[in-house]
């Protein structure tokens, strides 16, 4: 599928946090214009939550941007043919996961998936704090076919039903799911829906992508001072940013992640993986940038 050049004016990285709490830390926003001029963070009145993140994506980010969402926007699917095998409630695709995810956490405040995490069907399949072991949960979890095919590239997905560990992206990828449930017809969600011919976009990203592609080695990716994130910026043809008050892994990820998507958006394969089906499409989703 070709992409021209000029379809998206914006594009913008949203690193996510699922931590418990009004406003979280761990989110940061970058955007960045058509040409070379390096991303800028989007600052929040108060910091960012993710009922603020969600406010920004429906009625303030401008229009054409192309966003990418640093989580899970499912779980896995294919492997057992069921998000939850045995379970009768088990949604059958993607959207249908999110409005549940949405309806047992609806007295959840600031947008938490708590209560999905400890739902008693849900937690069999999960790996949780304090030694819980769902006894569904087996070695390091399942996978979904775009985290099968990032290994089968050299890169380490964690598994989203993993909740333990720093490297751990469930809890970010379920309260992601209440974002993404209450966008549904304003903001499309690539591959789950067309690429529409104008308009907003969200994609699901991997900011290790982005930084092995600016030349930061396994191992390194995280980027803490000024000098490296100049050098990151620019083996992606990015010019150098303007200084920011804090450097931590959020805002350069953020930062990178948007100068990445700019530079590689317009490219075919990446909206036509060949190893993502209609059904893969639809159950787990996929991440821009896995070919």
């Amino acid at each position: 599928m070709a992409i021209a050049p000029d379809r998206f004016s914006y594009f913008a990285a949203i690193d996510w946090s699922g931590a418990v709490g009004p406003r979280q830390s761990g989110i940061a926003v970058a955007i960045c214009a058509r040409g070379s001029a390096a991303p800028t963070l989007v600052a929040a009145e108060d910091g960012w939550s993710r009922t603020a993140a969600l406010d920004w994506l429906a009625n303030a980010m401008p229009p054409d941007t192309l966003v990418g969402l640093d989580l899970g926007p499912s779980l896995p699917f294919v492997d057992c043919s069921a998000f939850f095998p045995g379970w009768a409630e088990s949604p059958a695709d993607a959207r249908a996961l999110w409005a549940l995810v949405e309806r047992i956490c609806a007295d959840d405040p600031h947008l938490g998936a708590s209560s999905f995490v400890d739902h008693d069907e849900v937690a069999r399949h999960l790996r949780r704090h304090g030694g819980r072991k769902g006894e569904f949960f087996e070695g390091s979890g399942r996978l979904r076919s775009t985290e099968e095919e990032q290994r089968r590239q050299g890169l380490s997905p964690t598994s989203n039903l993993n909740l333990v560990g720093a490297a751990q992206v469930g809890k970010s990828s379920l309260t992601g799911m209440r974002v993404l449930h209450r966008l549904a017809g304003h903001v499309p969600v690539w591959p789950f829906d067309p690429v529409p011919s104008h308009g907003p976009l969200i994609v699901e990203i991997y900011t290790t992508i982005a930084a092995r592609a600016a030349g930061i080695r396994k191992g390194l990716s995280k980027i803490r001072d000024a000098s490296a994130l100049d050098a990151a910026l620019a083996a992606i043809g990015s010019e150098t940013h303007a200084p920011l008050a804090r450097y931590d892994d959020h805002a350069t990820d953020a930062i990178l992640t948007a100068a990445w998507l700019r530079a590689n958006a317009h490219r075919p394969e990446l909206w036509t993986p060949t190893t993502m089906t209609p059904h893969i499409a639809r159950t787990e989703g996929w991440t821009f940038g896995v070919s």
